[in-house]
Protein backbone atom coordinates (compact mmCIF):
# COMPACT_ATOMS: atom_id res chain seq x y z
CA UNK A 1 0.00 0.00 0.00
CA UNK A 2 1.32 3.53 -0.81
CA UNK A 3 1.91 6.22 1.64
CA UNK A 4 0.35 8.89 1.79
CA UNK A 5 0.87 12.20 3.92
CA UNK A 6 -1.59 14.78 5.31
CA UNK A 7 -0.98 18.13 6.63
CA UNK A 8 -3.41 19.90 8.97
CA UNK A 9 -5.65 18.96 11.56
CA UNK A 10 -8.76 20.44 11.43
CA UNK A 11 -12.51 19.22 10.65
CA UNK A 12 -11.62 19.01 7.03
CA UNK A 13 -8.50 17.18 7.39
CA UNK A 14 -10.98 14.65 9.39
CA UNK A 15 -12.85 13.74 7.09
CA UNK A 16 -9.92 14.04 4.44
CA UNK A 17 -8.41 11.42 6.79
CA UNK A 18 -11.13 8.91 6.56
CA UNK A 19 -11.57 8.62 3.00
CA UNK A 20 -7.50 8.51 2.21
CA UNK A 21 -7.15 6.20 4.85
CA UNK A 22 -9.15 3.72 3.04
CA UNK A 23 -6.41 3.48 0.51
CA UNK A 24 -3.38 4.68 1.86
CA UNK A 25 -1.17 4.23 4.75
CA UNK A 26 -1.78 7.50 6.14
CA UNK A 27 0.81 9.98 7.53
CA UNK A 28 0.34 12.97 9.76
CA UNK A 29 1.87 15.72 11.34
CA UNK A 30 0.10 17.86 14.02
CA UNK A 31 0.51 20.68 16.48
CA UNK A 32 -1.83 18.30 18.85
CA UNK A 33 -3.50 14.78 18.38
CA UNK A 34 -6.55 15.49 17.20
CA UNK A 35 -8.51 12.16 17.94
CA UNK A 36 -10.36 12.10 14.16
CA UNK A 37 -6.83 11.86 12.72
CA UNK A 38 -5.31 9.26 14.70
CA UNK A 39 -7.61 7.04 14.52
CA UNK A 40 -8.06 7.04 10.96
CA UNK A 41 -3.50 6.55 10.52
CA UNK A 42 -3.68 4.44 13.29
CA UNK A 43 -6.58 2.18 11.01
CA UNK A 44 -4.57 2.65 7.55
CA UNK A 45 -0.99 0.93 9.55
CA UNK A 46 0.47 4.74 9.35
CA UNK A 47 2.30 6.92 11.52
CA UNK A 48 1.77 10.44 12.98
CA UNK A 49 3.74 12.70 14.77
CA UNK A 50 3.04 15.74 17.19
CA UNK A 51 4.99 18.67 15.49
CA UNK A 52 4.55 21.56 13.66
CA UNK A 53 3.64 20.68 10.18
CA UNK A 54 4.83 24.50 8.83
CA UNK A 55 8.18 23.48 9.76
CA UNK A 56 9.50 22.50 6.16
CA UNK A 57 12.35 20.76 8.19
CA UNK A 58 10.00 18.29 10.00
CA UNK A 59 7.84 17.59 6.92
CA UNK A 60 10.84 16.88 5.15
CA UNK A 61 12.41 14.51 7.37
CA UNK A 62 9.15 12.27 7.86
CA UNK A 63 8.83 12.33 3.98
CA UNK A 64 12.36 11.08 3.85
CA UNK A 65 12.91 8.35 6.40
CA UNK A 66 9.29 7.19 5.84
CA UNK A 67 9.70 6.79 2.02
CA UNK A 68 6.31 8.43 1.37
CA UNK A 69 5.07 8.98 -2.24
CA UNK A 70 2.47 11.23 -2.23
CA UNK A 71 0.92 14.20 -0.47
CA UNK A 72 -2.52 16.04 0.18
CA UNK A 73 -2.57 19.44 1.74
CA UNK A 74 -6.05 21.07 2.03
CA UNK A 75 -5.05 24.07 4.69
CA UNK A 76 -4.62 27.60 3.21
CA UNK A 77 -2.08 28.68 5.40
CA UNK A 78 0.10 25.81 4.64
CA UNK A 79 -0.77 26.27 0.74
CA UNK A 80 0.00 29.58 1.08
CA UNK A 81 3.29 29.02 3.03
CA UNK A 82 4.34 25.91 -0.41
CA UNK A 83 4.49 22.91 1.81
CA UNK A 84 3.35 21.65 -1.78
CA UNK A 85 5.71 22.81 -3.04
CA UNK A 86 7.99 21.10 -1.03
CA UNK A 87 6.69 17.79 -1.43
CA UNK A 88 7.10 18.37 -5.54
CA UNK A 89 10.48 18.97 -4.60
CA UNK A 90 11.36 16.17 -3.03
CA UNK A 91 9.31 13.53 -5.80
CA UNK A 92 5.84 13.27 -4.44
CA UNK A 93 2.26 13.41 -6.11
CA UNK A 94 0.69 15.91 -4.73
CA UNK A 95 -3.11 16.94 -4.50
CA UNK A 96 -2.82 20.59 -3.54
CA UNK A 97 -1.60 23.51 -5.38
CA UNK A 98 1.65 26.12 -5.12
CA UNK A 99 1.82 28.51 -3.23
CA UNK A 100 1.83 30.35 -6.32
CA UNK A 101 -1.66 28.56 -7.79
CA UNK A 102 -3.03 28.95 -4.47
CA UNK A 103 -2.28 33.26 -4.98
CA UNK A 104 -6.13 33.13 -6.24
CA UNK A 105 -6.92 32.59 -2.44
CA UNK A 106 -4.32 34.69 -0.66
CA UNK A 107 -4.48 37.60 -2.96
CA UNK A 108 -8.12 38.99 -3.31
CA UNK A 109 -6.89 41.85 -5.83
CA UNK A 110 -5.00 38.65 -7.89
CA UNK A 111 -8.52 36.52 -7.86
CA UNK A 112 -10.43 39.68 -9.17
CA UNK A 113 -8.17 40.53 -11.93
CA UNK A 114 -8.70 37.01 -12.96
CA UNK A 115 -12.16 37.16 -12.89
CA UNK A 116 -12.17 40.92 -15.09
CA UNK A 117 -10.48 39.12 -17.69
CA UNK A 118 -13.00 36.40 -18.21
CA UNK A 119 -15.96 37.64 -16.76
CA UNK A 120 -16.25 41.36 -15.98
CA UNK A 121 -20.18 41.48 -15.46
CA UNK A 122 -19.93 38.87 -12.63
CA UNK A 123 -17.58 41.91 -10.76
CA UNK A 124 -19.25 43.46 -7.84
CA UNK A 125 -18.17 47.16 -7.40
CA UNK A 126 -14.77 47.47 -5.83
CA UNK A 127 -12.00 49.64 -4.78
CA UNK A 128 -8.84 48.47 -4.07
CA UNK A 129 -7.08 50.77 -1.42
CA UNK A 130 -3.60 51.45 -0.30
CA UNK A 131 -3.77 54.55 1.49
CA UNK A 132 -5.77 55.83 4.60
CA UNK A 133 -6.46 59.62 2.45
CA UNK A 134 -8.20 57.29 -0.46
CA UNK A 135 -10.28 55.31 2.21
CA UNK A 136 -11.69 58.19 3.72
CA UNK A 137 -13.04 59.32 0.42
CA UNK A 138 -14.27 56.32 -0.67
CA UNK A 139 -16.44 55.83 2.52
CA UNK A 140 -17.27 58.99 2.50
CA UNK A 141 -18.63 58.69 -0.68
CA UNK A 142 -21.26 56.05 0.73
CA UNK A 143 -24.80 57.37 2.21
CA UNK A 144 -25.00 54.51 4.78
CA UNK A 145 -23.00 51.38 5.69
CA UNK A 146 -23.94 50.00 2.67
CA UNK A 147 -20.58 48.59 1.81
CA UNK A 148 -18.31 45.49 2.57
CA UNK A 149 -14.47 45.54 3.75
CA UNK A 150 -12.36 42.52 2.53
CA UNK A 151 -9.04 42.11 3.75
CA UNK A 152 -6.63 41.17 0.72
CA UNK A 153 -5.02 37.80 2.83
CA UNK A 154 -6.30 34.60 4.26
CA UNK A 155 -8.43 34.91 7.43
CA UNK A 156 -9.64 32.06 7.84
CA UNK A 157 -13.55 32.72 6.41
CA UNK A 158 -13.97 35.39 9.11
CA UNK A 159 -12.55 38.65 7.95
CA UNK A 160 -14.91 39.89 5.22
CA UNK A 161 -16.96 42.28 7.16
CA UNK A 162 -20.34 43.27 6.03
CA UNK A 163 -22.32 46.61 7.06
CA UNK A 164 -25.60 46.49 8.58
CA UNK A 165 -24.63 43.16 9.55
CA UNK A 166 -21.08 42.95 11.01
CA UNK A 167 -20.49 46.79 11.67
CA UNK A 168 -23.29 49.33 12.43
CA UNK A 169 -22.46 52.72 10.44
CA UNK A 170 -19.75 54.10 8.50
CA UNK A 171 -17.37 55.12 11.04
CA UNK A 172 -17.30 51.41 12.58
CA UNK A 173 -16.71 49.81 9.03
CA UNK A 174 -13.85 53.00 8.42
CA UNK A 175 -12.08 51.81 11.72
CA UNK A 176 -12.25 48.09 10.37
CA UNK A 177 -11.03 48.98 7.14
CA UNK A 178 -8.48 51.04 8.48
CA UNK A 179 -7.00 48.01 10.82
CA UNK A 180 -7.35 45.92 7.48
CA UNK A 181 -5.32 48.60 6.03
CA UNK A 182 -2.59 48.79 8.44
CA UNK A 183 -2.02 45.29 8.83
CA UNK A 184 -1.43 44.33 4.91
CA UNK A 185 -1.26 47.60 3.33
CA UNK A 186 -4.46 47.54 1.39
CA UNK A 187 -7.96 47.15 1.60
CA UNK A 188 -10.85 46.21 -0.82
CA UNK A 189 -13.79 48.03 0.18
CA UNK A 190 -16.85 46.35 -2.46
CA UNK A 191 -21.06 47.48 -2.91
CA UNK A 192 -23.38 45.32 -0.63
CA UNK A 193 -25.63 43.83 -3.20
CA UNK A 194 -28.97 41.76 -2.67
CA UNK A 195 -28.68 37.80 -3.35
CA UNK A 196 -28.47 35.32 -2.77
CA UNK A 197 -24.98 33.68 -1.54
CA UNK A 198 -24.00 30.10 -2.21
CA UNK A 199 -20.55 28.08 -3.20
CA UNK A 200 -19.65 25.61 -5.97
CA UNK A 201 -16.93 23.34 -5.40
CA UNK A 202 -14.68 21.61 -8.06
CA UNK A 203 -12.01 19.08 -8.09
CA UNK A 204 -9.44 19.39 -11.02
CA UNK A 205 -6.38 18.18 -12.56
CA UNK A 206 -5.50 21.16 -13.56
CA UNK A 207 -6.94 20.81 -16.93
CA UNK A 208 -10.64 19.14 -16.54
CA UNK A 209 -12.73 20.50 -13.80
CA UNK A 210 -15.82 17.98 -12.15
CA UNK A 211 -18.42 20.07 -9.93
CA UNK A 212 -18.80 18.29 -6.86
CA UNK A 213 -22.48 18.42 -5.21
CA UNK A 214 -23.52 21.94 -4.22
CA UNK A 215 -23.67 22.68 -0.76
CA UNK A 216 -25.45 25.48 1.49
CA UNK A 217 -23.26 26.75 4.90
CA UNK A 218 -24.45 28.48 7.78
CA UNK A 219 -22.13 31.19 9.01
CA UNK A 220 -23.56 33.22 11.66
CA UNK A 221 -22.94 31.58 14.75
CA UNK A 222 -26.96 31.89 16.21
CA UNK A 223 -30.07 30.55 15.35
CA UNK A 224 -31.77 32.85 12.84
CA UNK A 225 -28.58 34.27 11.02
CA UNK A 226 -27.76 36.52 13.64
CA UNK A 227 -24.27 37.20 15.23
CA UNK A 228 -20.82 37.06 13.81
CA UNK A 229 -19.63 35.09 10.97
CA UNK A 230 -17.85 32.09 11.88
CA UNK A 231 -15.97 29.23 9.58
CA UNK A 232 -19.25 27.71 9.11
CA UNK A 233 -21.83 26.39 11.73
CA UNK A 234 -23.58 23.87 9.65
CA UNK A 235 -24.34 22.72 6.10
CA UNK A 236 -26.53 21.01 3.91
CA UNK A 237 -26.05 19.24 0.48
CA UNK A 238 -29.42 18.19 -1.48
CA UNK A 239 -29.57 14.59 -3.18
CA UNK A 240 -30.18 16.25 -6.49
CA UNK A 241 -26.61 18.05 -6.49
CA UNK A 242 -28.64 21.62 -6.38
CA UNK A 243 -29.99 24.19 -4.19
CA UNK A 244 -33.89 25.02 -4.32
CA UNK A 245 -32.46 28.48 -5.62
CA UNK A 246 -30.17 27.22 -7.87
CA UNK A 247 -30.42 25.79 -11.79
CA UNK A 248 -28.23 23.69 -13.65
CA UNK A 249 -27.04 27.01 -16.03
CA UNK A 250 -26.00 28.88 -12.68
CA UNK A 251 -23.97 26.31 -12.17
CA UNK A 252 -22.27 26.20 -15.19
CA UNK A 253 -21.89 29.82 -15.48
CA UNK A 254 -19.66 29.25 -12.04
CA UNK A 255 -17.69 26.24 -13.76
CA UNK A 256 -16.82 28.17 -16.57
CA UNK A 257 -14.87 30.78 -14.76
CA UNK A 258 -13.92 28.41 -12.53
CA UNK A 259 -11.76 26.42 -15.50
CA UNK A 260 -11.14 29.39 -16.97
CA UNK A 261 -9.13 30.07 -13.88
CA UNK A 262 -7.30 27.34 -13.74
CA UNK A 263 -6.30 27.38 -17.13
CA UNK A 264 -4.82 30.74 -16.67
CA UNK A 265 -3.20 30.41 -13.34
CA UNK A 266 -1.48 27.14 -15.18
CA UNK A 267 -0.79 28.42 -18.32
CA UNK A 268 3.28 28.45 -17.97
CA UNK A 269 3.44 25.73 -15.42
CA UNK A 270 1.04 23.26 -13.34
CA UNK A 271 0.53 25.12 -10.21
CA UNK A 272 -2.93 24.19 -9.39
CA UNK A 273 -4.57 20.93 -9.11
CA UNK A 274 -7.26 19.98 -6.02
CA UNK A 275 -9.36 21.50 -4.92
CA UNK A 276 -11.19 25.04 -6.24
CA UNK A 277 -13.96 26.66 -4.39
CA UNK A 278 -15.88 29.73 -5.60
CA UNK A 279 -17.79 31.93 -3.13
CA UNK A 280 -20.37 33.73 -5.51
CA UNK A 281 -24.40 35.55 -4.85
CA UNK A 282 -27.02 35.01 -7.21
CA UNK A 283 -28.71 38.34 -7.63
CA UNK A 284 -31.58 39.65 -9.73
CA UNK A 285 -28.92 41.13 -12.48
CA UNK A 286 -27.32 37.38 -12.32
CA UNK A 287 -24.72 35.46 -10.60
CA UNK A 288 -21.73 37.84 -8.67
CA UNK A 289 -18.55 36.94 -7.82
CA UNK A 290 -17.09 36.78 -4.34
CA UNK A 291 -14.17 34.79 -3.67
CA UNK A 292 -11.84 32.02 -4.66
CA UNK A 293 -10.84 29.70 -2.16
CA UNK A 294 -7.70 26.89 -3.31
CA UNK A 295 -8.81 24.10 -0.74
CA UNK A 296 -11.90 22.65 0.44
CA UNK A 297 -14.20 24.53 2.52
CA UNK A 298 -15.07 23.39 6.31
CA UNK A 299 -17.72 22.56 6.94
CA UNK A 300 -18.54 22.15 3.18
CA UNK A 301 -15.95 18.98 2.67
CA UNK A 302 -17.70 17.03 5.63
CA UNK A 303 -20.90 16.86 3.08
CA UNK A 304 -18.59 16.81 0.02
CA UNK A 305 -16.69 13.87 0.75
CA UNK A 306 -19.53 12.08 2.12
CA UNK A 307 -21.58 12.28 -0.81
CA UNK A 308 -18.49 10.52 -2.64
CA UNK A 309 -18.77 7.53 -4.52
CA UNK A 310 -15.66 6.96 -6.48
CA UNK A 311 -12.39 5.46 -3.86
CA UNK A 312 -10.21 8.38 -3.03
CA UNK A 313 -7.38 6.27 -4.69
CA UNK A 314 -8.67 6.50 -7.95
CA UNK A 315 -9.84 10.21 -7.58
CA UNK A 316 -6.16 11.03 -6.40
CA UNK A 317 -4.59 9.01 -9.62
CA UNK A 318 -7.11 10.50 -12.22
CA UNK A 319 -6.00 14.03 -10.74
CA UNK A 320 -2.30 12.53 -11.28
CA UNK A 321 -2.63 11.67 -14.83
CA UNK A 322 -5.03 14.71 -15.56
CA UNK A 323 -7.69 12.38 -16.99
CA UNK A 324 -10.24 13.43 -14.07
CA UNK A 325 -13.97 13.02 -15.51
CA UNK A 326 -17.55 12.83 -14.29
CA UNK A 327 -17.42 9.40 -15.60
CA UNK A 328 -14.56 9.07 -13.30
CA UNK A 329 -15.20 11.00 -10.21
CA UNK A 330 -18.80 10.09 -9.03
CA UNK A 331 -21.31 10.80 -6.19
CA UNK A 332 -23.95 9.56 -4.34
CA UNK A 333 -27.09 11.01 -4.64
CA UNK A 334 -27.96 11.64 -1.29
CA UNK A 335 -28.91 14.78 1.39
CA UNK A 336 -25.81 15.48 3.92
CA UNK A 337 -26.17 16.98 7.50
CA UNK A 338 -23.88 18.67 9.03
CA UNK A 339 -23.96 20.67 12.26
CA UNK A 340 -20.59 21.99 14.15
CA UNK A 341 -20.27 22.33 18.17
CA UNK A 342 -18.41 25.00 19.40
CA UNK A 343 -17.42 26.48 22.77
CA UNK A 344 -19.40 29.38 24.65
CA UNK A 345 -16.50 31.97 23.50
CA UNK A 346 -16.43 30.58 19.79
CA UNK A 347 -16.28 34.02 17.60
CA UNK A 348 -17.59 35.89 20.50
CA UNK A 349 -14.27 36.03 22.68
CA UNK A 350 -10.33 36.33 21.36
CA UNK A 351 -10.22 33.96 24.43
CA UNK A 352 -7.78 31.07 24.17
CA UNK A 353 -8.66 29.22 27.46
CA UNK A 354 -9.04 25.69 26.64
CA UNK A 355 -12.56 24.64 27.07
CA UNK A 356 -13.29 21.31 29.03
CA UNK A 357 -15.81 19.41 27.86
CA UNK A 358 -17.67 15.89 27.72
CA UNK A 359 -18.61 14.31 24.55
CA UNK A 360 -20.51 10.54 24.38
CA UNK A 361 -19.27 9.95 21.49
CA UNK A 362 -19.82 6.22 21.36
CA UNK A 363 -23.61 6.99 22.18
CA UNK A 364 -23.59 9.61 19.38
CA UNK A 365 -22.13 6.95 16.94
CA UNK A 366 -25.34 4.63 17.78
CA UNK A 367 -27.18 6.81 15.76
CA UNK A 368 -25.16 6.37 12.62
CA UNK A 369 -23.79 9.87 13.21
CA UNK A 370 -20.21 10.67 12.49
CA UNK A 371 -17.88 12.57 14.33
CA UNK A 372 -15.40 14.66 13.00
CA UNK A 373 -12.77 16.29 15.74
CA UNK A 374 -11.85 20.12 15.01
CA UNK A 375 -9.99 21.72 17.69
CA UNK A 376 -10.45 19.38 20.20
CA UNK A 377 -8.22 16.73 21.97
CA UNK A 378 -9.03 13.71 24.06
CA UNK A 379 -7.93 13.75 28.10
CA UNK A 380 -9.27 10.56 28.67
CA UNK A 381 -12.27 8.69 28.07
CA UNK A 382 -15.35 10.68 27.47
CA UNK A 383 -13.30 13.84 28.56
CA UNK A 384 -11.71 16.56 26.01
CA UNK A 385 -10.62 19.85 26.03
CA UNK A 386 -10.38 22.64 23.07
CA UNK A 387 -7.23 24.02 21.22
CA UNK A 388 -7.27 27.54 20.30
CA UNK A 389 -10.31 28.90 19.94
CA UNK A 390 -11.86 27.33 16.53
CA UNK A 391 -14.71 24.80 15.99
CA UNK A 392 -14.61 21.59 18.39
CA UNK A 393 -16.23 18.82 16.14
CA UNK A 394 -18.83 18.30 13.84
CA UNK A 395 -21.39 15.62 13.38
CA UNK A 396 -22.26 14.51 9.99
CA UNK A 397 -25.35 11.78 8.52
CA UNK A 398 -26.56 11.49 5.40
CA UNK A 399 -30.01 9.96 3.87
CA UNK A 400 -32.27 9.36 1.43
CA UNK A 401 -34.55 11.73 3.61
CA UNK A 402 -33.33 15.28 4.59
CA UNK A 403 -35.48 15.88 7.24
CA UNK A 404 -34.25 12.12 8.39
CA UNK A 405 -30.74 13.45 8.43
CA UNK A 406 -31.46 16.56 10.29
CA UNK A 407 -33.67 14.26 12.75
CA UNK A 408 -30.76 12.26 13.25
CA UNK A 409 -27.88 14.74 13.91
CA UNK A 410 -30.18 17.04 16.50
CA UNK A 411 -31.71 13.19 18.15
CA UNK A 412 -27.72 12.12 18.69
CA UNK A 413 -25.94 15.16 20.22
CA UNK A 414 -29.06 15.95 22.46
CA UNK A 415 -27.91 14.55 25.56
CA UNK A 416 -24.73 13.70 24.48
CA UNK A 417 -22.92 16.64 24.36
CA UNK A 418 -21.86 19.01 27.56
CA UNK A 419 -24.54 21.12 28.42
CA UNK A 420 -21.62 24.41 27.96
CA UNK A 421 -21.02 23.83 24.61
CA UNK A 422 -23.26 25.54 21.88
CA UNK A 423 -24.70 24.61 18.03
CA UNK A 424 -26.92 25.70 16.09
CA UNK A 425 -30.44 24.32 16.26
CA UNK A 426 -32.04 25.69 13.19
CA UNK A 427 -29.80 24.19 10.56
CA UNK A 428 -31.84 23.23 8.14
CA UNK A 429 -34.86 24.96 8.86
CA UNK A 430 -34.64 27.78 6.76
CA UNK A 431 -34.50 25.84 3.27
CA UNK A 432 -32.94 28.04 1.01
CA UNK A 433 -35.87 28.59 -0.93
Amino acid sequence: MEKIILLGNGGREAVIAEYVSKGYSLYSIMPYKNPSIAKYVEASNGKFIIGDPFNKEVVKKIIQEENIENCIISSDNLLQDGLIDLARDLGLKTFGPTSKGSKIEWSKTYALSIVEKFAPEMIIKNQNITDIETLRKVIDNYEDDSFVVKPEGLTGGKGVKVGGIHFKGKEEGFEYAKSCLETSGNVIIQDKVEGREFTVTGLTDGKNLVITPTTFDYPYRFDEDKGPGTGGMGCLGFENGLLPFLTEEDIEICSKLMKETIEYVNKDSLEFNGVIYGGFFKCKDGIKFIEFNARFGDPESLNILNAIETPFTELFENIQKQTLSKENCKFKKVNTFTVYVVSPNYAISSSKEPCKFRLNREEIEKHGVKIYFASSKQIEGNNYESVGNSRLFAAVYTSSSMEEAKEKVYKALEGNVDEILNYRRDIGNMYVH
